[in-house]
Parts: C-alpha cells; structure tokens; sequence
C-alpha cells in the first residue's frame, strides 16, 4: 500500500509540473491582445502619407490608443454617467494591458470632468476602485 502510494506521488511530482506548463504557455497564446486589430495599428506610427482621392499623398496623424480611449470615455461620461465610463476604463485595461499605464490619468479625467457635469458633492458618489481610486482622487482634485 504505501509503495503504490508513493507511486502516485511520484507520477503527480513529474506530471503536474508539466501540465502546469503546458497550460500557462497555451493561456498566454490565448490572451485577447494577442488577436490582431485594427487597434494594434495605431501602435506602429505616430504618421502615414495616405493617398487622398485625387492621389496626392496626404499625411494623416495616428492617435495614441490611449488619447482615443480617454476621449472616448469622456463622450461616454458626458452622454451617459461616470459609472459606465468607469466600467468600460476598467475592461478596456483589463483587455488590454498595455493601456494600464495611462489608467491613473485617464481616470483623473474624468474624475475632473464628473465634478463638471454633477459638482464635487454628486460626483464622489460615483467613485470606485478603478485604477487605485484615481477618480476619487480627480474629483477631490478639481472639487
């Protein structure tokens, strides 16, 4: 009995490493932002000569991903209320890491622009543990 057990042991000691592995390096080429986009684009260059319709090269400027995200984010805040730009910050980090970097600031905008729309009083309501509460912090900044 205790030789079939140390067996077992053994087995398990070899075979969950392994697998332990295998699934984290199956995991990680399964991430979200590993998936090419349209988004990944906006990385590459911060120009391009684009061909106008006439064919003259025209230069078009590429915002950074976080810029587009911060303003898109700012409409939502203002269209709708600072709960769903929050969420939607947190996701948007959440599935794409890169941007985690840029998640403070972003969040300390519309922290300011909730204290805008609602008052300092209304707005601190809507404060969550997004990016270390970096919205409170924004909307104690600018109250």
């Amino acid at each position: 009995m205790t030789h079939t057990v140390r067996r077992i042991g053994r087995t398990l000691a070899f075979v969950l490493p392994v697998v332990m592995v295998l699934s984290g390096t199956l995991a990680v080429t399964a991430v979200p932002w590993a998936a090419s986009n349209s988004d990944s684009q906006l990385l590459a260059a911060s120009a391009r000569t684009v061909p106008d319709a006439k064919g003259a090269a025209k230069e078009v400027k590429v915002r950074a991903p976080e810029d587009v995200l911060r303003d898109r984010l700012l409409q939502e805040l203002r269209a709708k209320d600072p709960t769903v730009a929050l969420t939607d910050l947190q996701r948007a980090v959440e599935g794409r890491p890169s941007l985690a970097r840029h998640c403070m600031s972003i969040a300390k905008t519309l922290g300011k622009a909730a204290v805008e729309k609602y008052g300092p009083t209304r707005a601190h309501r809507f404060s969550r543990p997004v990016c270390d509460t970096s919205f409170a912090s924004g909307v104690a900044q600018f109250s």
